[in-house]
């Protein structure tokens, strides 16, 4: 069998977050519709019945495998639809409409690099798309071909799922590209390591795939982006293989692993990197304060960060965010402050972080330091409500997309000077649009990951639609919000990367001269331009700097 079975052993549900045994019942299936309908002020949803295999047509795959790659190779339905789309609310839409019209052809599974060139020199051969897929997590059209390309295989990596080194003494690791976050902790746990890089796709995404898309990890203040940990990597391109020198740092020349983090399966195929760990944490401490007004907390928010006191956790819910995630009742801001460390009591850093909350009118509600059992009141109450919702709410991504409602998210990062003028600016656009299009709805926003120079807002939309329209409702929805960050000069994306849905976005926030670099760069180890066509470059670029 060639299908990758995944970390558990179990197989993927094809449709939606998680694994085949799995149930979503169908009582939390109606609170959720219930709940909707409340909150946006209409009738309950009707949930449309998840899509069977046997209901999706699917053409014919247009490549035949050649017998020296069918050990690790395949073009059956299963594998096709499961590497159809990735988890955005248009995905999952897509899904519930039953629309495969556009399905890769072939799904390898190599399982070492030299499979994984072999793939590569097969599309190269015969002008074939050589898509990357790590976790299938992707929520911007991150590994879906062109339509217009003549064949496109997806390479999951999903076998290439091993810690291969660890080195306790530099505390680093060499571990490969497919391995996913439960696996990856779970082998470097007996060592007393931990990457500590947690996205809220963390059980379905890969270190590749973190790596490739610029990631950013939830319980991280400090060490946010994956490119703060990566050490080194090895790529394996159209041209050959790229390993770049193991280093804690140098100042020989441009860094040649930051070209390729961030380069979203442009380039090449990450296979191995060596990461820089942590040690597991031992001591924490937590507090969850309340603010009158969203701008007032995140006065003291700045304060934190600039004073360099790094919480671990430092997530800031605007009221109906809180209300969302069962860490409020609506009314107020909620603020979940954590510290941790593997070494020393972090007691000192909570107590100087609530001291600037309270000075900027907080209110402490809980606050447990080392004398208490941190570990469990971060498990309870606001805390442990969000980290329960957080975990376990892609679960029930697809369940909206099932209700004919209009449910997606968007992020951004941009600088303090900005902030409140351009936070303003942001919601007044969705919310005016919302209502002329859908006749109301919901925007909501909290901080997930923060800088001394700025914070990184992630939005929330919610609003009323129909199964007919709620497709057309989203990307008008979303073009407005992509509008209004590019015009007001903040980042069109802070870790979900560019993907299809944002290069017209990118392509405007990029200077020209270096997309002709990196287009350069492109036809240096993929002159066929094979590798994810259309993600970031487009042909057109190639052409110009050959011509």
């Amino acid at each position: 069998m060639t299908e990758q079975a995944g970390y558990y052993g179990k197989r993927r549900k094809w449709h939606s977050w998680g694994y085949e045994d799995e149930v979503i019942s169908q009582a939390e299936v109606k609170e959720m519709a219930v709940r909707v309908g409340k909150r946006l002020g209409i009738d309950e949803p009707v949930v449309l019945s998840d899509p069977t295999l046997e209901e999706i047509e699917l053409r014919e795959s247009r490549i035949s495998i050649p017998a020296s790659l069918s050990s690790f190779c395949n073009s059956d339905k299963w594998d096709r639809v499961s590497h159809s789309y990735g988890k955005s609310f248009k995905d999952l839409t897509r899904i519930f409409r039953r629309d495969f019209t556009n399905p890769p052809d072939v799904i390898a599974y190599p399982r070492n690099e030299a499979e994984v060139a072999a793939v590569l020199d097969w599309c190269g051969d015969n002008g074939y798309a050589a898509i990357p897929y790590g976790g299938g997590s992707s929520v911007t059209d991150g590994f879906t071909a062109p339509e217009d390309c003549d064949g496109s295989v997806i390479i999951d990596l999903g076998n290439m799922n091993q810690v291969l080194e660890v080195d306790p003494v530099s505390r680093c690791a060499l571990i490969q590209a497919g391995t996913l976050g439960p696996s990856l902790e779970d082998q470097l746990k007996p060592h007393g390591l931990t990457l500590r890089h947690i996205p809220q796709s963390w059980e379905f995404s890969s270190l590749g795939g973190w790596i490739a898309t610029r990631s950013s990890g939830h319980y991280a203040t400090h060490l946010t982006h994956i490119d703060d940990m990566v050490q080194s990597l090895r790529v394996v391109t159209p041209r050959g293989t790229i390993e770049n020198r193991r280093l804690p740092g140098s100042g020989a020349g441009p860094d040649p692993d930051r070209l390729f983090i961030g380069s979203e399966g442009s380039l090449g195929i990450i296979t191995q990197a060596w990461m820089k760990l942590q040690g597991r944490v031992v001591f924490r401490a937590n507090a969850t304060i309340t603010f009158d007004t969203f701008y007032q907390g995140a006065a003291a928010i700045r304060q934190i960060t600039q004073a360099g006191l790094f919480p671990a956790n430092c997530r800031y819910l605007d009221a109906q965010d809180a209300q969302f995630y069962g860490a409020g009742d609506g009314t107020k801001s909620v603020l979940l402050l954590g510290f941790e460390s593997a070494d020393h009591p972090v007691d000192v850093w909570l107590e100087r972080g609530v001291e600037i909350c309270q000075d900027h009118g907080g209110e402490v509600v809980t606050k447990t330091g080392s004398g208490g059992d941190a570990l469990k009141s971060s498990r309870s109450g606001a805390q442990g409500n969000w980290r329960e919702q957080f975990r376990y709410l892609p679960r029930l991504m697809h369940t909206r997309a099932a209700m004919g409602v209009v449910s997606f998210t968007f992020e951004t990062a941009y600088t303090w000077d900005k902030f409140e003028a351009v936070d303003t600016e942001i919601i007044r656009r969705v919310s005016e649009a919302q209502k002329a299009l859908t006749g109301g709805g919901i925007v909501c926003r909290r901080f997930s990951f923060l800088y001394p120079d700025g914070p990184a807002p992630y939005y929330s939309v919610v609003a009323p639609s129909t199964h007919e329209t709620s497709l057309e409702h989203y990307q008008a929805l979303s073009d407005v919000a992509s509008d209004a960050i590019s015009e007001l000069g903040a980042t069109i994306t802070h870790h979900h990367a560019v993907g299809r849905s944002f290069r017209p976005w990118y392509d405007k926030e990029v200077d020209p001269l270096f997309r002709d670099m990196l287009a350069g760069a492109k036809n240096a180890v993929d002159p066929d331009w094979i590798m994810n066509p259309g993600m970031l470059l487009d042909r057109s670029n190639h052409l110009k700097i050959v011509g």
